[in-house]
């Protein structure tokens, strides 16, 4: 069982599942949406992820997307896309644990920063996984 909260603690939550899709995005939305050049996430099962206290504020994103944030402190807690609706992305550094789900890939790549280091060291997608280009 993996944990996790927001920054003020108001939001904590749980995760039953085997984590998979341990990633890097690079997308513009992910970076606007945590303010960070690169956001860690991991997807698990929708049944596998539990918010044990406080409530999310939720927010549509685009047109098949929805993100959660703790409505106090802001930290961006998951992405949840219609396209995969037994699907949940977490935030791996709300985490109380962040080193448990090291990232195995990177996507967007196409949009990182010209001054962000590119990692050579992990699989990189230029836009996501299951898109061929």
């Amino acid at each position: 069982m993996l944990t996790g909260r927001c920054l003020c603690g108001e939001i904590e939550y749980e995760v039953l599942g085997t984590p998979f899709h341990q990633t890097n995005c690079h997308c513009m939305m992910c970076r606007r949406a945590a303010g960070a050049p690169v956001v860690a996430w991991f997807s698990v099962p929708r049944d596998a992820f539990h918010i044990i206290s406080g409530t999310p504020k939720v927010y549509r994103s685009s047109a098949f997307a929805q993100r959660s944030f703790c409505p106090t402190c802001g930290s961006h807690l998951t992405f949840e896309s219609d396209r995969y609706p037994d699907e949940v992305d977490v935030t791996v550094c709300t985490l109380d644990d962040p080193g448990a789900v090291p990232p195995r890939d990177q996507v967007h790549t196409s949009s990182r920063l010209p001054w962000m280091a590119e990692d050579r060291n992990l699989p990189a997608f230029p836009e996501g996984r299951d898109d061929p280009t």
